[in-house]
């Protein structure tokens, strides 16, 4: 490596330190303390189970680590949103996983806890996989359940999905291994089977503070909905173990008993390493995103050697597409391209920017893709589409359209990396989260907003201060004031607290994130038909 190379690599890896400093703490959970009275009830943690359940510590991939991250400050927070989930192997089956976390403030639902809850259920309904919920929840956090309860995409969608998901068919099975009150009984019986554990399972509508309050009857936790009173007396539940190793062993029994599904029949072949070291993914990017860099050098990194083959090389360059192989699969990829562009007052850097040759290019791409049953691959580092009177007079607004339309009606599975800049309408047609990815992830270096933090500061300080006497000095400093704010809100942790991206990644994990979304798209034999619509040409 020389030595801008070096720069650039141990950039990277001081943003991925960071990334991995800041999970290990947000996988404590809801603390030291509370995980020591959890396992003084003879109980494991949320990321126990899931290690216990799984066929190999590297089989689990996590979705939502961030959700929630700095979110609830006043609240103590809410690490991870409340629940530790993703998708992982059990009994050689790709699965998602559901795990409450009972340490934090005893597994109470949050709204992100809500988002990230129907997030893992789109995830088993969009691709067909077994779900998986390992239960321990005191139900919504009451201090907010105005922001949780009753609305579309609130808690409620979630006993909704359990009935759709089982209509259609896909395996859902709980394990009761703690509380499970209120509405949130709901969801381990319109599951396809109810695992409980002896002593620390329950499951009731009311527990036995509210039952004295509401009708004047004493009755302990364990009468009134424990696992021997849900397996001998309601007959809720299906089966009943002593310890949680056995509910979980019952699971894995379970599912190495299921039919396998009919696949979508996406083209793999035997996977031939890339042609660079994997290391090399770290000094692509410049520091802080400044340069322009060669994103066929990217894809070298993570698709199968000699497999990508560029599609209108020579035209719309500021939108690389082409054929690859990604551990065997047969993707499409559409990747954006910096560039230096001479002008009559000199070069510029593009970063990212998408010309209208790039959208049409891209846009035929996309429906080639389509057309032969091809999954896409998304690299995001894009500014936007390209303004100025002669992009407006040549029709970028038509040709940018195009570019979404097709993106919009893809039917084939979409996975987006980002891994710069995703600003603007260029984070639309590029396959934002709002354009449906089946998996979407972000490098430590990814941006996420409207517009860059010096534009957006600008622009915002002409705003504020139109028509004001504000002093150069008072400007300097309201201007700094919007830039730090601005800022924040753009940086991956600020995007993956919402839910905006599944999770933050390494670098290196892209290839095998790639591949395993697409071995999970590939369990759903149910692709539409392909339609674009009406746009203009």
């Amino acid at each position: 490596m020389n030595i801008e190379q070096n720069r650039n690599y141990d950039w990277m890896k001081l943003l991925l330190n960071e990334v991995n400093h800041r999970l290990e703490k947000i996988k404590l959970g809801g603390g030291k303390k509370s995980i020591t009275k959890q396992k003084e009830k003879n109980k494991l943690t949320a990321r126990e189970r899931i290690d216990y359940l799984i066929d190999a510590e590297n089989s689990f991939i996590e979705i939502g680590a961030f959700a929630g991250y700095e979110m609830y400050d006043e609240y103590g927070g809410c690490p991870a949103g409340g629940t530790v989930a993703g998708i992982g192997y059990i009994s050689g089956r790709q699965c998602v996983i559901v795990a409450n976390d009972q340490t934090v403030k005893a597994g109470a639902w949050f709204p992100i806890t809500g988002k990230k809850n129907l997030r893992m259920q789109e995830i088993a309904m969009e691709n067909n996989l077994p779900i998986i919920y390992l239960v321990d929840s005191a139900g919504v956090f009451l201090p907010m359940q105005d922001e949780i309860f009753p609305d579309k995409e609130h808690f409620g969608r979630i006993f909704r999905n359990n009935a759709q998901m089982s209509a259609k068919g896909i395996t859902q099975i709980a394990a009761v291994l703690g509380a499970c009150v209120a509405g949130g009984a709901y969801l381990p019986i319109m599951s396809d089977e109810t695992i409980m554990a002896e002593d620390n399972g329950s499951i009731f509508l009311a527990g036995p503070y509210l039952v004295k309050a509401a009708i004047g009857e004493d009755i302990d936790a364990e009468t009134l909905g424990g696992a021997n009173t849900h397996n001998s007396i309601s007959g809720i539940a299906d089966y009943q173990f002593k310890t949680e190793q056995e509910c979980l062993d019952k699971i894995k029994s379970i599912i190495g008993k299921l039919a396998q599904s009919k696949t979508a029949g996406f083209n793999r072949i035997e996977p031939v390493a890339p042609s660079k070291d994997i290391d090399n993914i770290y000094n692509i990017m410049h520091v802080n995103n400044a340069k322009p860099y060669d994103v066929a050098d990217l894809i070298e990194c993570i698709a199968d050697a000699n497999s990508f083959e560029q599609f209108k090389e020579d035209y719309g360059k500021t939108i690389v597409c082409g054929y690859a192989r990604v551990d065997g699969w047969a993707v499409g990829i559409v990747a954006n391209q910096r560039l230096i562009v001479k002008t009559k007052k000199g070069e510029m850097q593009m970063g990212g920017v998408i010309y209208n040759d790039s959208a049409d290019k891209a846009a035929r791409f996309i429906l080639n893709c389509n057309q032969k049953k091809i999954p896409l691959v998304f690299l995001q580092d894009v500014t936007g589409f390209m303004v100025g009177s002669r992009s407006e007079h040549a029709g970028i607004i038509k040709d940018g359209a195009k570019l979404v339309n097709a993106v919009a009606n893809s039917v084939v599975p979409k996975i987006t990396i980002i891994t710069g800049n995703s600003y603007g309408a260029g984070n639309y047609a590029m396959c934002g989260k709002a354009y449906d990815p089946r998996f979407i992830y972000a490098w430590p270096s990814a941006k996420i907003a409207v517009m860059g933090g010096d534009q957006a500061a600008k622009t915002l300080l002409q705003i504020q201060v139109s028509g004001k006497n504000v002093t150069e000095v008072e400007q300097k400093e309201l201007l700094e004031k919007i830039k730090s704010k601005y800022d924040k809100q753009t940086t991956p942790y600020y995007a993956a607290a919402r839910l905006w991206v599944d999770n933050i990644i390494d670098p290196a994990d892209t290839r095998k994130l790639i591949s395993e979304g697409i071995a999970a798209a590939n369990n759903n034999e149910d692709i539409k038909e392909f339609k674009v619509g009406v746009f203009q040409v």
